[in-house]
Order: structure tokens, then C-alpha cells, then sequence
């Protein structure tokens, strides 16, 4: 019998997708693999999300699904303009579906592990009395994780934020303006928060912690500085003084063909005048352009745009009224810039096809998002005005000709090719996401089959026996990634004592074996697990 991870994704389009991709990783390394999902009725109101879940059940023929049973007078998940209602229905939604997947994780044969979306967390209790391993995915950046950890103690604390404009500093990433700091749920830093949603804050907040660890989709040249922070300052960010569990980092998990609910050059909904605008901007520009307009009707878009715009771009633009295949759209030859809300998924996306971006956000971490592309990474620009409302049609002409045009827009381009090899080699053997999925799996196994006896292996009896690493070189003040490294390469000595060093022999050796994926952005290598 094959043995079963059993994965329960978020009611999000932006979570599901990629804990759908991270299944494919799992069937790939022989598993078996069940989707539990929260019936998708309760979002009736949300086409897209139901609309990639009816596509993944019917294409995804080595998985398999099983609907929860609808919970009794569900509450509404619609967003109507307050952010408190909607999130803590939500996790009333999960919580009250406790039961329904204490059931179903019950009758699966050879259960193994399961996966729990970072919007599930609650879903810990139910597990824990399973007594089997339980991850948390994270499908966002290691980034936003570390900002949201931080927040609270930030907003606790007797610091005074000025305007929007204000820098607020934070381990793990760059100075960032105030309005672009939010928690997991889109609160800006310098918001009074209601007490209700701060409760339940901190009660998901301790959940993680119940966790044997999080897996989440990133890479480790491409958020080095985030994850040092969660691996070294931000263990013990949690309330009460617990501590973060390892992270693994396993991506790029990015959607390789499917057509979803996502818009190239321009994305969103926009205002009319936006609309306006953005056409003038394009216009002027003077470069070829796919825009998808959400509107509905093909007449209705005609009204909105200015008057002659499809006649004087005929030949160079191309306005869509309809969904697009992104991820082909971008890795096409003729793309040469991405404008982008920075959801993580299509950062993503932009970076795995090498596609510089100009960065539009609007809410939640996309805010921090940005910062990260365009100063952390150097694989962007971020379009001014949109945090007033309104990006006029000189900034988009003058960004545009900026990516497209200048040596500030070719050094972009250079940047983003080197995180995308380094993102290629994420996944083949030495790379970081591979080495990190694999002891994911070895801790798996080691935990179910009674070899340590926690819920949360133990980082150093279980590098021991499913590693083969010495004690010794757990016992001399090495870093895990240290240590795993070294186990790598038989007869490496380990050269230095000092906590997270890079003078030993296993890292020379790893760099000459061929392994590029750090160095390829320019970074050093490293594996980002606990």
C-alpha cells in the first residue's frame, strides 16, 4: 500500500494553485496523494477560485479529491467592504469543518502525513489527535512571513509611526514604507486592529507553532535574507515564547500551463479614468502590448477606452476581454516586461520565465511584495500613484520606457535571467528545494515509523538517522544547513565552529560539484531549513 499525504488547501485561488503543484511533487516521489477540500459552495460568489477547482478535479487524474460535507448555514465569505467580518468567518468556516476532516483523515488507508494551508492552521487540533505529521504550506514569500511574525510586537510596542510614508524597519527584509507593512490579512502596521481579529490573530499565530514544520514556496537565492531571519532571530516570534517550527523551502511551485484568472500588462479592476490612463500611457509609449480588461462585454470595454486607441495601436496592442494563460504568455520570447498586482504566485511567474516587472500592488502583502521585487531583488520598478488612487498616463509611459528602454531596464533583465536559472536549479539534485523536500519526506517517514518519538522530529537525532551525520557535528555549535552541507560530501571537514559559517570544506565542494543555483543570483548557497 502506497503510503498517503493528505493536503487540505486554502478557499483561495492563490493558495490552492500551489499546494495543487506541490501534490504533483509529492505523486512524483511515489506517494499517494487526497485532497481535502471544504466543499466549494461556500464561496459560490467566488467564480475563479470554484471555476480552478472544478478544472483541477477533472484534470488532475492522479490525485484524489474528496469534498467535505457542506457545514449547516455557512457564513458568508464575501468581501463587502469590511475585512474584520470576512476574515473571521473564514476561520469560523475552518473550524466548524474540524469535524468533517477528523472524519475523512480517519478512513484513509495508509495516511502519512498531511498538509494544512496556512489559512487552515486550525485545522492542527484535528491532526494532532490523529497522531500523525503535520505540515503547514505557506504559498507565499518567506518575506511577508517574516514581516507578519513581527507586526504585532510592532504595533504592541511604544513606537510612534508617522504618515504612510514613514520607513519601518524589520528583520528579514528592506526598510519599507508604512503603508506597504501589513499583516497576513492585509492590516497596515500603523492600524488600530480590532480586538476580535487580534484574538484570533494570535490564536492562529500559536497554531503554527503545533506544527512539525512549514513548507513554503520559495527558493533559497531568491529570499536568502528573509530566510536567515526566520532560521536565526525569528525562532522564538511566536506568543508565549514559542518557537517557529523549520521552514523548507520547496519552490518555485508556479502553475506551468493552466489558463487562469490573471491579466497581462494590466491586472485588476480598475475605474474608469484608471482605464483611461493606462491606454493613454500605453499609447504613448510607443511599444507592443497585451492588455486584459476585465469588463462585461466587449461593447461595454469599447465605451470605457478613449476614443480611436484600438485604431491608432492596431498592428502593436492588443486588448483582451477575457482569461489568459499567463505563465505561457510570459515565458513567450516576445515578453519583455510584466505589470504585476505582486501576488506571490505571479512574481513567481515573472521570475521563473526571467521578466522584469513593474509593480502595481493594491493590498495584503502584494505591498510587500513590491518592496522585496524592487529592492531586495532588483527585478523591478514600482509604479508611483496608485496608493493615491490614480497611476497617470505619463508614469505609465515613463515606467514602461524605463524596463524597456534604458540600461536601468537591461541590468533588470540580467537580474531576473540569473534568478531564473537559479530558480531552475532549485529543483535538480543539489539544489536547495530538492535537498529540502527530501528531508521533508525523511522526517515524514522518520516520525510515522516511531524513529523519533515527537510530533516534531527532532532537528539533530534526525539528521542522525536519516542523514548519517555524525553527533559530532551536531554538537559543535554548526547550523543545521551546516551540517547538511557537509553530510554531503564524504570526508568533508568541517573547518569552523562558529554558528552559521561558511569556511568549510563541504562548501567548496559543493560549489565545484556544479551546483549553481545560489551563485547564479550572486548569493551565497545555502539550504533554508531550520
Amino acid at each position: 500500500m502506497k503510503k498517503t499525504v493528505v493536503l487540505y488547501p486554502g478557499l483561495l485561488v492563490s493558495h490552492f494553485t500551489p499546494m495543487i503543484e506541490l501534490a504533483d511533487v509529492f505523486t512524483e516521489h511515489g506517494y499517494a496523494v487526497a485532497v481535502a477540500l471544504i466543499n466549494p459552495s461556500v464561496k459560490e460568489d467566488d467564480t475563479a477560485f470554484t471555476t480552478v477547482v472544478a478544472r483541477a478535479m477533472s484534470s488532475k487524474t492522479s490525485l484524489s479529491f474528496h469534498v467535505l460535507p457542506l457545514i449547516p448555514r455557512p457564513p458568508s465569505l464575501a468581501f463587502r467592504g469590511i475585512i474584520v467580518e470576512t476574515v473571521i468567518n473564514y476561520f469560523d468556516t475552518v473550524r466548524r469543518n474540524n469535524a468533517h476532516l477528523h472524519d475523512f483523515l480517519s478512513s484513509v488507508q495508509g495516511l502519512h502525513a498531511v498538509v494544512v494551508d496556512s489559512t487552515c492552521g486550525l485545522a492542527i487540533e484535528v491532526v494532532r489527535k490523529l497522531g500523525v505529521p503535520a505540515y503547514q504550506f505557506y504559498p507565499s514569500d518567506a518575506g511577508a512571513l517574516a514581516v507578519d511574525l513581527q507586526i504585532r510586537s510592532l504595533r504592541a510596542g511604544s513606537m510612534k509611526l508617522g504618515g504612510d510614508g514613514t520607513l519601518v524597519e524589520f528583520l528579514g527584509v528592506p526598510p519599507m514604507p508604512a503603508s506597504h507593512a501589513t499583516d497576513i490579512f492585509g492590516q497596515p502596521v500603523g492600524e488600530k486592529v480590532d480586538k476580535d481579529l487580534e484574538v484570533l490573530m494570535t490564536e492562529v499565530t500559536r497554531a503554527m507553532a503545533e506544527f512539525s514544520g512549514i513548507v513554503i514556496n520559495t527558493f533559497v537565492s531568491l529570499e536568502e535574507r528573509a530566510l536567515r531571519a526566520l532560521h536565526d532571530d525569528l525562532r522564538r516570534s511566536l506568543p508565549g515564547g514559542m518557537v517557529l517550527p523549520p521552514v523548507y523551502t520547496v519552490g518555485p511551485l508556479v502553475d506551468k500551463a493552466g489558463a487562469v484568472d490573471k491579466s497581462i500588462a494590466v491586472l485588476g479592476n480598475h475605474q474608469e479614468q484608471q482605464l483611461r490612463e493606462i491606454a493613454a500611457g500605453l499609447d504613448k509609449s510607443g511599444h507592443r502590448f497585451l492588455w486584459v480588461v476585465r469588463a462585461p462585454s466587449t461593447q461595454h470595454l469599447d465605451a470605457l477606452l478613449p476614443e480611436g486607441f484600438r485604431a491608432r495601436t492596431r498592428g502593436r496592442g492588443l486588448v483582451v476581454n477575457n482569461w489568459v494563460p499567463q505563465p505561457e504568455i510570459l515565458r513567450h520570447r516576445a515578453t519583455g516586461a510584466f505589470v504585476t498586482h505582486c501576488g506571490w504566485n505571479s512574481v513567481l511567474e515573472g521570475i521563473t520565465a526571467g521578466v522584469p516587472m513593474l509593480c502595481w500592488p493594491m493590498y495584503a502583502e502584494q505591498r510587500i511584495n513590491s518592496v522585496l521585487v524592487v529592492e531586495d531583488m532588483s527585478a523591478g520598478v514600482e509604479m508611483e500613484g496608485w496608493l493615491e488612487g490614480l497611476v497617470t498616463a505619463d508614469e505609465v509611459e515613463a515606467k514602461v520606457r524605463l524596463v524597456m528602454e534604458s540600461e536601468h531596464g537591461r541590468k533588470l533583465r540580467e537580474r531576473v535571467e540569473a534568478y531564473k536559472h537559479g530558480a531552475a536549479m532549485a529543483w535538480k539534485d543539489g539544489g536547495s528545494s530538492r535537498a529540502a523536500f527530501a528531508l521533508v519526506l525523511s522526517e515524514m517517514d522518520a516520525a510515522h515509523d516511531n524513529i523519533v518519538t515527537t510530533l516534531r522530529p527532532s532537528p539533530k537525532r534526525c539528521l542522525q538517522k536519516c542523514l548519517g551525520i555524525k553527533p559530532v557535528f551536531l554538537d559543535r555549535g554548526i547550523s543545521r544547513q551546516e551540517a547538511m552541507l557537509a553530510s554531503m560530501f564524504q570526508g568533508s571537514a568541517v573547518k569552523s565552529k562558529k554558528k552559521s559559517s561558511w569556511g568549510f570544506n563541504g562548501l567548496r565542494r559543493w560549489k565545484k560539484a556544479g551546483n549553481e543555483e545560489a551563485t547564479a543570483s550572486g548569493e551565497r548557497p545555502d539550504y533554508a531549513t531550520s
